[in-house]
């Protein structure tokens, strides 16, 4: 069922900034990961090269990663085969604020190592990975990176897990130098809506930001691959997560039934329906893909679009999972 397109996509931009990607990415945090992922057991560098080469094959142009993604292996890679292919590639990375960074130099040495790794001059979209400000104030972190936009590193700030009210005080600090800000990074899927009513939704549209979607498959609960019918003990975190328990699977089945019945019509899987939902809402998801074969099943989602009576129908589906 999955349809891929050579074609390249449509292009939309980031915020009020001037970077302008495809309306969904990829996340890279498994290439190269040991820690949370099996790399280097159940797929390596072959695999995720190829899902690398699938990507830009399908006309999406843009990754997203972060320095701690394998301890920098993730943007290692990256640099690798952006180097190998010789096509223009936008990057998004995102700084750490570990407690030991307090100052403009914290940032600016960062942003060098991370583009060092990656063998580029600058990237598209530079991100604060977590809002912890530690001993680095946020009005200093902001400074820092507005004056990595004026030096010409990075295209736009971004910011992650950020609040409504921190997203405010990042928006203010940047608009004072000139800069907007692009995104925040947040988990968003249908089945995790929760800055739908904790203000980060409604206060993006006011500012003018981008909602990145990370986990925008619920770590595969959208896709089908998980039933009741054919109930299988998770392993690994999902054996903690309640959502994957036999119980927690019937809870979701009527929206896994919309998604299979909307699925059959536009003749795409649920997990390309549940992607599509997020970019017709106005978020820009960017699933995982550890191989060529789940970058082509995330590509899907791109090229078509559900109704606007089938998006509302997806988002009063509200499940409590």
């Amino acid at each position: 069922m999955t349809q891929n397109s050579a074609v390249p996509q449509g292009q939309i931009t980031l915020g009020r900034s001037n970077v302008t990607v495809t309306p969904l990415g990829i996340g890279t945090w498994a290439w190269g990961d040991k820690l949370f992922w099996s790399y280097g057991k159940d797929y390596g560098a072959n695999e995720v090269e190829a899902a690398f080469t699938a990507t830009l094959e399908a006309g999406i142009n843009w990754f997203d990663t972060a320095e701690v993604y394998g301890l920098g292996e993730s943007e290692n890679l990256l640099g690798r085969f952006m180097r190998q292919s010789h096509q223009e590639v936008a990057i998004a990375t995102k700084y750490m604020p570990l407690p030991w960074r307090f100052s403009a130099q914290s940032v600016a040495d960062a942003l060098k190592a991370s583009l060092d790794r990656l063998q580029v001059d600058h990237v598209a979209l530079y991100q604060i990975h977590s809002p912890f400000a530690f001993l680095m104030s946020q009005e200093a972190l902001m400074n820092a990176l507005a004056d990595e936009v004026q030096q010409g590193r990075i295209g736009a700030v971004g910011v992650s897990n950020y609040s409504a009210d921190q997203m405010q005080e990042a928006h203010k600090y940047l608009a004072a130098r000139g800069v907007p800000l692009a995104v925040n990074q947040m988990q968003y899927s249908l089945l995790a809506r929760q800055i739908e009513t904790n203000g980060v939704w409604d206060r993006a549209q006011q500012l003018g930001v981008t909602i990145l979607a990370y986990s925008p498959l619920a770590q595969g609960l959208v896709t089908g691959k998980y039933t009741p019918e054919n109930y299988v003990e998770p392993e690994g975190a999902r054996r903690f997560d309640g959502r994957f328990s036999k119980e927690g699977l019937r809870k979701i089945a009527p929206l896994l039934d919309l998604l299979k019945e909307l699925g059959r019509k536009y003749d795409r899987t649920p997990a390309q329906v549940a992607l599509n939902w997020l970019i017709c809402r106005g978020a820009v998801p960017i699933p995982g893909a550890k191989n060529a074969q789940q970058v082509r099943e995330n590509a899907g989602a791109l090229g078509w679009s559900l109704s606007e009576l089938e998006v509302n129908q997806l988002s009063e589906l509200r499940v409590s999972a």
